[in-house]
């Protein structure tokens, strides 16, 4: 499973969900999905959101250990 800090990075960037979704190109239903940890991105979108943060992959989504 992959957790992630998107709904953390998003409140401190002053995004909201359907800013993000308009950023890296996907719905803000999407954006929902990812923040409740039910959707895994594909690696382009994980990319849009690193690119839109300015952080690495690695700092916004890890692998979560069982």
């Amino acid at each position: 499973m992959i957790k992630n800090r998107v709904k953390e990075l998003r409140a401190r960037f002053h995004f909201t969900q359907g800013e993000l979704a308009d950023k890296v190109g996907v719905t803000r239903q999407t954006i929902v999905a990812l923040e409740k940890g039910s959707y895994i991105p594909s690696l382009l979108l994980a990319m849009n959101i690193s690119e839109v943060f300015e952080l690495p992959i690695g700092e916004i989504f890890m692998k979560e250990e069982k």
